[in-house]
């Protein structure tokens, strides 16, 4: 799996290779572990909504002028499955560059083996969430 930073790839092969029945506990401990929004963010000033999660859910993604990219994430304790997709996201690409995240395949949920423990609608969102973060980071990329 060469076509992710590296990080992201070693939670997708965690994931892909985890019995099923541990799944949901590891989505957990990601949901858990997301850094809390900075005070300048927390009225989600400058955030974008994710409309295709059923839950409130607000990213930002900054490419910084070193190429790399700084990503923000926010979604309520409540919705654990979807916390946890941005927890994933905010760990495995801390540090990766602008192109490292617009290789990131789409198809991210499936490849860590997502579809058996949680609903469509779920990986639906948590693709969502990958696809605005793209966008946001190929638009700061694009040359003028």
């Amino acid at each position: 799996m060469t076509d992710m930073p590296p990080k992201l790839a070693e939670i997708v092969e965690e994931f892909a290779s985890a019995p099923r029945e541990l799944v949901l506990e590891m989505l957990l401990e990601f949901a858990d572990a997301m850094p809390p929004l900075p005070a300048d963010l927390a009225g989600h000033d400058g955030m974008e909504q994710v409309p295709e999660c059923q839950t409130q859910f607000f990213l930002k993604a900054v490419v910084r002028p070193d190429d790399t990219v700084e990503t923000w994430f926010d979604c309520p304790p409540e919705a654990p499955t979807t916390r946890a997709f941005a927890g994933i996201l905010a760990e495995g690409l801390e540090g990766a560059t602008a192109a490292e995240i617009l290789a990131v395949p789409d198809d991210l949920y499936a490849r860590m083996g997502l579809a058996q423990a949680i609903s469509p609608l779920r990986i639906r969102g948590g693709s969502a969430i990958l696809a605005r973060l793209k966008r946001q980071v190929a638009a700061q990329t694009v040359a003028p």
